[in-house]
């Protein structure tokens, strides 16, 4: 799997975590996907100290293991309160990975690890999951959805504690109106999701989250900007 390199001259915790999470059964390292593109170009060229890594949906708790791994900065195999709260961590998914990315939130908040920022991209949980309420250890997040099909993304997410948690939106996009052309589809996803898969490689709605992304990298919280030409409408 692949890994960053994080550049440091003595052992310690990154100063970021970014953690992103496939949809389906894509894996990890398929290039075709827009969201494995988006981890690769933070990979390359984010801030010394950043760790990026994507999982399969699936892998949750690796992913859970990787984080607690890398903030183990002394290697004693257990959390200070310095080490858990030392680095930034934020967490994007699309579809069965958008509902990883937040019960990775909430399965970091038993631990008591904050989370700066989780992304949403047309979340569908699993039939035991819920991906509607954002843990009290997350700062920001974002939900981006299209409501149509058999597949389509939850239409709000909501905070658990408001004062703790700031929603930057529930931002709907409607490919029936703006239409994005993706790239060599698989036959069952354009007969029976059109609208989902068009979400997953819709290159202005990953170029906004990465940007959205970076901006906290570079220690700017900003407002996300219209999502994808005008057809996203956002609520709170």
């Amino acid at each position: 799997m692949d890994t960053a390199v994080i550049k440091s001259a003595q052992p310690s915790a990154p100063t970021n975590i970014v953690i992103g999470f496939t949809g389906g059964f894509v894996r990890h390292d398929n290039r075709h996907h827009a969201l494995v593109q988006m981890g690769e170009r933070l990979r390359q060229n984010s801030p010394s100290g950043t760790y990026v890594e994507v999982f399969e949906n699936r892998r949750r708790k690796q992913a859970k293991r990787t984080i607690e791994r890398l903030l183990d900065a002394d290697g004693d195999g257990s959390l200070s309160e310095g080490e858990k709260t030392g680095t930034r961590i934020f967490l994007y998914g699309h579809s069965w990975g958008a509902a990883s990315a937040l019960l990775l939130a909430r399965d970091l908040r038993r631990d008591g690890i904050p989370v700066a920022l989780t992304v949403q991209v047309d979340s569908v949980a699993k039939p035991w999951q819920s991906d509607a309420v954002v843990p009290d250890n997350v700062a920001e997040a974002i939900n981006i959805y299209q409501p149509h099909g058999m597949a389509h993304g939850r239409e709000q997410i909501r905070a658990a504690d408001p004062a703790k948690t700031t929603i930057l939106g529930n931002i709907r996009m409607d490919y029936r109106v703006s239409p994005v052309q993706c790239p060599a589809p698989f036959f069952f996803d354009k007969l029976l999701t059109p609208d989902h898969m068009q979400s997953e490689c819709d290159p202005h709605v990953w170029l906004q989250v990465e940007k959205m992304v970076r901006q906290r990298l570079a220690g700017e919280n900003k407002s996300p900007e219209n999502i994808s030409g005008g057809q996203a409408k956002a609520s709170r």
